[in-house]
């Protein structure tokens, strides 16, 4: 079964309500996705409304790490907490917020890696 993101046609009190049109192919939806680290790296471009594309971030290795205004791309070694949700710190997945380990420290990540198909992150403590 797929995932819709319009009206459910149920009233409040539990009847069915007549639907006026067709679902749209605009209010598909998708499942997140679970960036987890990985050996190698892996993408994927999914269309969006509007005909624009999203590059969705599914294997991770590297992520641009900014010390000020210095960034550089430096290899994530773990996961070491993800406040999101306390199931992904076990899965170790990276989201918006997670904190990883990497080859200077850790750092705090500051983009969505399901949206923009890259790890931007600041660095919090150094080694």
């Amino acid at each position: 079964m797929g995932i819709f993101q319009g009206n459910d046609l149920r009233k409040p009190s539990g009847g069915k309500k007549r639907s006026s049109r067709t679902k749209k192919k605009r209010e598909i939806g998708s499942l997140p996705v679970e960036t987890v680290l990985s050996s190698e790296e892996k993408r994927v471009k999914t269309r969006v409304y509007g005909g624009a594309y999203k590059i969705r971030l599914l294997r991770a290795l590297y992520a641009n790490v900014a010390m000020g205004s210095i960034t550089k791309r430096v290899k994530i070694l773990s996961v070491k907490e993800n406040p999101a949700k306390i199931d992904w710190s076990r899965r170790g997945v990276i989201s918006k917020g997670a904190i990883i380990n990497t080859e200077l420290g850790l750092a705090k990540v500051t983009s969505r890696p399901g949206s923009d198909g890259i790890i931007n992150a600041v660095l919090i403590e150094s080694k």
